[in-house]
């Protein structure tokens, strides 16, 4: 039986410039912001996304730090396309049909409880996630995630936000190093957000997911149903 089931208050949402940088990481991953393209002056960009320039700047910051952007005085901010750049959701792998997207999501219960068998747990029991995932504000996937019980024996809901893999990290000391990825289809769930596109019993575009640890060790678990309507499953390989 479940320790608890309720809807978590959502504080944990992203800072909005980490948001801003992330949103415009997965953009030029997607090609949608090709290498070599100048951005909109900073004013005008920081009024289409509704934000400060200040906030704006603070984004920008974090792509020149990671080589994806150039600042050329007097001309503008030009991209610098690379592959293999290590972001909050590196690991996230569904976009927009036309590429990238703003990812978001809203936790809608936090169970302990027993884990299914399939898990590949060290621990019989675990916290089960179910969130409703967006991307651009547009309800994209719903999502049920299992992290192994041997790794924590609380999960301090405040603390957790729209990345589940930057809570492990900050939080909890743990690091998913790889994960492997079994993409199909299947029946949306029972439990299915009623702002979610498809209702429950439709069929989706599914990902079952092995998360592990820096030690190997299986400690995630994930199932994914996304709108294949709005959504791909993207896995780049190679270089840029």
């Amino acid at each position: 039986m479940s320790d608890r089931q309720r809807r978590p208050e959502q504080t944990g949402a992203l800072p909005k410039y980490v948001q801003i940088a992330e949103g415009l990481i997965r953009d030029i991953a997607a090609g949608r912001l090709a290498d070599g393209a100048r951005l909109p002056p900073e004013r005008e960009m920081a009024e289409q996304l509704s934000i400060s320039v200040g906030t704006l700047r603070h984004a920008l910051e974090v792509l020149v730090d990671k080589d994806l952007l150039e600042r050329v005085q007097g001309s503008g901010n030009y991209v610098r396309a690379r592959a293999d750049v290590s972001s909050v959701y590196s690991f996230l792998r569904i976009e927009r049909r036309d590429g990238g997207g703003l990812p978001t999501a809203e936790v809608l219960s936090i169970d302990h409880m027993a884990a299914p068998r399939d898990a590949g747990f060290r621990s019989p029991n675990g916290f089960r996630f179910r969130r409703l995932r967006f991307m651009d504000d547009v309800p994209a996937a719903m999502e049920e995630i299992w992290l192994d019980g041997a790794v924590t024996d609380t999960v301090d809901e405040r603390a957790v936000s729209d990345s589940l893999y930057l809570y492990y990290s900050e939080s909890l000391g743990l690091t998913i190093t790889s994960a492997e990825d079994r993409v199909n289809v299947a029946a949306v769930p029972a439990w299915v957000d009623v702002r979610f596109g498809l209702s429950a019993g439709q069929m989706a575009g599914y990902i079952e997911r092995t998360g592990r640890s820096q030690a190997g060790e299986t400690v995630e678990f994930s199932r994914t149903w996304f709108d294949p309507n709005h959504i791909n499953y993207v896995s780049r390989l190679g270089k840029s």
